[in-house]
C-alpha cells in the first residue's frame, strides 16, 4: 500500500450551469500524496457561508495574514480642513497672495492671518495655537511661527498698505463713480497704546480710551481702504484724509464722496469746491432743516403727491437739496418721543416729591438733579422748569413738541452733483447707500471679525491689525455673495428701488427664507458663520496602515452641503492648500 500524506488546504470553487441558473459550490479540499499520484480530498461544503468569510478562508489557506479593520489602518491625526479651505479658495480667485506682495515667508504669516481671521478671529498668539490644529498652518508652512514671527509680518504688511489699497481701488472705484467713506471707532486694552484717545466712543464704553478709523467703499459696499486715526479725531478731519487718498493715491480726478452729515460739514464743502471734479453727497442737520422750514422751504404740502421733492434756497448756492418724508419714520420718531417724555415725566416726579417732602433743598442741588434726568433722554428742548430754595415744577413745552412734530420723518439730502449725472431719488439712494458701509462695520467689529478690542501698543501694528481686518472683510463680502443661496443673504436684492425714501424690504425670496428657515432648494439655511462651522467637519486624516511605512492624507466624505458650498466657489475641494 502505497504511503500516504497530507498537502495544503484551499478553497475550490465550482460552477455549473443548469437551464437559465447558476450554480456556485465552495468546498474545502486538501490536496493529499499517495505515492506518486496526488488527489484532491474535499473536507466541507463552504457553499452555505457568507460570501465575505469564503473570501477570507481563501485568503488565509493562500497564506495571508488577515487584521481586523480597527487594527488595519491607524488615524494618527484628524485636522480641520473645509472652512480655511473655502476661505483660501476665496482668496485664490481673489488674486489676494499676489495683492499682498511677492512670495516670501512674511506674506504668506500675513495670509494665513488674513484666512484665520475670517474663520476664527483672536488674539494673535491664539491665532497661532489655532492655525496648527488645522490644515492652514502646515500648507502654508507657518506652523513654527511664533507670535515674534507674527508681528514681523504685520510690520512687513503694513509697510504695503498704500499698494494693496491702489490695486483694489484700480479694481472697484471707477472714474466719475461714487465712492462711500464713514467712521467709526474701537476701544483699547491697556495704557500705552501710542494710538489711543478719550472721544465719542461708538461703542459704548465709557471711561475707555480708543482709536478712530475711516473705511473706504466701492458703490456696493466692498472694502478698498481703511485708514487709522488718533481716538479723539473728529469725523470732519478724516474726511479730509479719505478725499486725498482717493484723490491723489488712486488718482481719480472725477469722484463723488458719500458721507454722513457729521462727516461733510460746510468747511468740508468748501474745500472740495476748490478741487475740479469732486462731488459730494451728504444731508442736512436738524437745525438746518428747522430754519429751512421757519423759512417756508419746507412745508408739507410739498409731500401731498409724492414723498421727495428737490427745493432750492438762497442759503445752498450751486447745490441741490432734495427734502423727503418718510411716514413709517415719522411715526416711528412720535412713538420714540412719547416714550422718552413718559421716562423723563418719572424721573422729574420722583424730584419733584422728594422737594415737596423736604428731603431736596437749595435751587443749586434742585437744578443738578432736574438737569441729569432731563438730560438722560435728551429731552430738556421740551420742558419749562420751574426752580428756586424750596419749589420745583415742570410743564411741556407744547410749542416746541409740535415744531419738531412738523418735522417727523422730514430729512434733507444735499449734493453739488447736477441733474443731468443723478436725478432726485438717485440722490437719495446714493446717500442711503452708506447703510453698507454701516454693514462692514458690523462685519468688523461684532458679527464676523472681532476687530475690537484692541490690544496692541505700537501704532503700526494697530494700522496693521486694522488692515488685516479689512482685508479679512474684503474675503468675507466675497463669500457671502457667493454662498447667498446657502444662507438667510437675500440673493436678488433690487439695484435700484422705485421708492428710495421708504424703508428698504427684503425680496419675496429672501423672505420665504428667513420665516421657513430654508434655501430655494428645500434644504436648511445657514448663517455665514454656522456654514463656516459645518466646513470645519470636512477633515484631512493623517493615516498609516498596519505596521508598514505607508502613510496617505485622504479627506473625509463631504456632505452634500459642503459639496454645494464649494461648487459656488467654483472650484473642487482642494486636498491641500498649494
Amino acid at each position: 500500500m502505497a504511503k500516504r500524506t497530507g498537502g495544503a488546504m484551499h478553497v475550490a470553487t465550482t460552477t455549473r450551469r443548469y437551464k437559465d441558473r447558476v450554480y456556485r459550490t465552495h468546498l474545502l479540499r486538501r490536496s493529499v500524496r499517495e505515492g506518486d499520484k496526488v488527489r484532491k480530498e474535499t473536507l466541507a461544503n463552504l457553499s452555505h457561508l457568507p460570501e465575505e468569510a469564503i473570501e477570507a478562508l481563501r485568503r488565509v489557506l493562500a497564506g495571508e495574514s488577515l487584521v481586523g479593520a480597527e487594527e488595519a489602518f491607524t488615524i494618527r491625526r484628524s485636522r480641520p480642513h473645509g472652512h480655511v479651505a473655502a476661505v483660501w479658495a476665496q482668496a485664490k480667485a481673489l488674486g489676494l497672495a499676489e495683492l499682498l506682495g511677492r512670495p516670501c515667508p512674511q506674506r504668506d504669516v500675513a495670509l494665513a492671518l488674513i484666512i484665520a481671521r475670517v474663520c476664527q478671529p483672536g488674539s494673535k498668539l491664539a491665532t497661532t495655537r489655532w492655525w496648527t490644529d488645522t490644515t492652514l498652518a502646515a500648507d502654508l508652512g507657518v506652523d513654527e511661527v511664533s507670535t515674534d514671527g507674527v508681528y514681523a509680518a504685520m510690520d512687513w504688511l503694513v509697510e504695503r498698505q498704500a499698494g494693496i489699497e491702489t490695486a483694489l481701488a484700480g479694481r472697484h472705484l471707477t472714474e466719475g463713480g461714487l465712492v462711500l467713506f464713514d467712521l467709526s471707532g474701537s476701544y483699547v486694552e491697556g495704557c500705552h497704546n501710542e494710538l489711543a484717545a478719550r472721544g465719542y466712543s461708538r461703542d459704548g464704553k465709557r471711561g475707555k480710551a480708543q482709536i478712530t478709523y475711516g473705511l473706504v467703499t466701492d458703490v456696493e459696499g466692498r472694502p478698498v481702504a481703511v485708514e487709522v486715526f488718533p481716538g479723539d479725531t473728529g469725523d470732519p478731519r478724516t474726511f479730509t484724509a479719505a478725499v486725498a487718498k482717493v484723490r491723489d493715491r488712486f488718482g481719480l480726478d472725477e469722484v463723488v464722496m458719500v458721507g454722513d452729515r457729521g462727516m461733510i460739514t460746510q468747511t468740508r464743502i468748501d474745500d472740495l469746491a476748490e478741487l475740479p471734479g469732486a462731488g459730494w453727497i451728504t444731508a442736512l442737520r436738524a437745525p438746518a432743516i428747522k430754519r429751512l422750514a421757519a423759512q417756508g422751504a419746507i412745508q408739507l404740502s410739498l409731500f401731498d403727491e409724492t414723498d421727495l421733492a428737490e427745493i432750492t434756497h438762497p442759503d445752498y448756492p450751486a447745490e441741490r437739496l432734495i427734502a423727503c418724508r418718510n411716514p413709517a419714520l415719522a411715526v416711528e420718531r412720535a412713538r420714540k418721543r412719547v416714550e422718552l417724555l413718559a421716562a423723563t415725566d418719572t424721573e422729574l416726579d420722583k424730584i419733584a416729591a422728594a422737594v415737596a417732602a423736604g428731603r431736596l433743598k437749595d435751587a443749586g442741588k434742585i437744578g443738578v438733579r432736574v438737569g441729569k434726568a432731563i438730560n438722560r433722554y435728551k429731552m430738556a428742548k421740551h420742558y419749562r422748569l420751574t426752580i428756586d430754595e424750596a419749589t420745583f415744577s415742570y410743564t411741556h413745552d407744547h410749542d416746541a413738541i409740535e415744531a419738531e412734530a412738523a418735522l417727523d420723518g422730514i430729512y434733507v439730502v444735499r449734493t453739488s452733483v447736477t441733474a443731468d449725472r443723478l436725478n432726485p431719488g438717485e440722490v437719495v439712494e446714493a446717500y442711503k447707500r452708506l447703510r453698507l458701509v454701516e454693514a462692514q462695520f458690523r462685519s468688523l467689529k461684532t458679527v464676523d471679525l472681532h476687530l475690537r478690542p484692541i490690544h496692541h501698543r505700537l501704532a503700526d501694528r494697530v494700522r496693521a491689525h486694522v488692515l488685516i481686518c479689512m482685508l479679512a472683510a474684503y474675503l468675507t463680502w466675497h463669500l457671502r455673495r457667493a454662498w447667498a443661496p446657502m444662507c438667510f443673504t437675500d440673493e436678488d436684492p433690487p439695484d435700484r428701488r422705485e421708492d428710495p425714501v421708504t424703508k428698504a424690504h427684503r425680496s419675496p425670496a429672501a423672505t420665504t427664507k428667513a420665516s421657513t428657515a430654508t434655501t430655494t432648494t428645500g434644504q436648511p439655511a445657514h448663517s455665514h458663520q454656522s456654514l463656516l462651522d459645518h466646513l470645519a467637519t470636512l477633515t484631512r486624516n493623517h493615516t498609516t496602515f498596519g505596521d508598514t511605512d505607508a502613510v496617505i492624507d485622504k479627506l473625509s466624505e463631504p456632505t452634500p452641503t459642503q459639496r454645494r458650498a464649494f461648487d459656488l466657489l467654483n472650484t473642487p475641494i482642494p486636498t491641500k492648500l498649494t
